[in-house]
């Protein structure tokens, strides 16, 4: 004997107008995201091709080349003859040109490059983050909102609707579950990468900074202060 509460009907009618209304936009974001997430793979692709890997060997040599650099105009021939990106090669450049700045100054306008160097990185990595948590979380409510109707539609003997239902439910499991597996795939790779870069920027800052400060350069002229 079911027991019929007032104002129950209202209440389920109510959620299930909501949950019903809710099937457009989460297979549009879904599409979308699965279209990011295959012009992700691209992206990385290009990335991976034009990425240069300093290997520890190269970092350390040109490390000893800044520690023996007598003027600002040798750092920035180190530098720029090195074989990293270009986008550290701005960062370290502009270091090495803030010869006018007191020590202080000029660690306070190193570790504001490097954080700006994250922040991008950061950037690159939150699209990802956000497919890689969200996909998944989207294809189960892809999966359980035409659940409802199907299983209406079964009560009542079509088949046919059930069977359309069930069809959009594993679609949107497939396609959540995937983009989320993808960028979660593509995030650790580019973490990684980026990972390196930004201790590769830190390490070389600090070294520039250390010469910088060990030799008092102003205007390319040095007074080594150890001897």
């Amino acid at each position: 004997m079911s027991i019929s509460v007032p104002g129950s009907e209202i209440l389920t009618g109510t959620l299930d107008i909501i949950s019903q209304s809710l099937t457009i936009p989460v297979l549009v974001i879904l599409l979308v995201m699965f279209i990011i997430s295959a012009l992700t793979i691209g992206t990385v692709i290009a990335e991976y091709s034009s990425r240069k890997n300093i290997s520890i060997e190269k970092l350390k040599k040109m490390i000893y080349n800044i520690h023996q650099a007598n003027t600002v105009d040798e750092l920035k021939n180190i530098i720029s003859n090195s074989q990293l990106p270009k986008s550290q090669k701005v960062v370290l450049d502009d270091i090495a040109s803030s010869q006018s700045l007191s020590d202080n100054s000029r660690e306070i306008l190193a570790r504001k490059l490097v954080e700006n160097e994250e922040e991008k990185i950061d950037v690159k990595l939150r699209r990802t983050d956000i497919i890689t948590r969200i996909g998944p979380t989207l294809g189960l409510m892809g999966t359980l909102i035409p659940l409802g109707p199907g299983l209406a539609a079964l009560g009542s003997g079509d088949i046919n609707t059930l069977a359309s239902s069930l069809t959009v439910a594993f679609n949107t499991t497939i396609v959540g579950i995937g983009s989320g597996a993808l960028c979660y795939f593509i995030g650790k790779i580019r973490s990684s990468w980026y990972d390196k870069y930004l201790s590769d920027l830190d390490a070389l800052s600090d070294a520039i900074l250390d010469t910088m400060k060990r030799k008092n350069f102003n205007k390319n002229e040095y007074r080594d202060l150890d001897g």
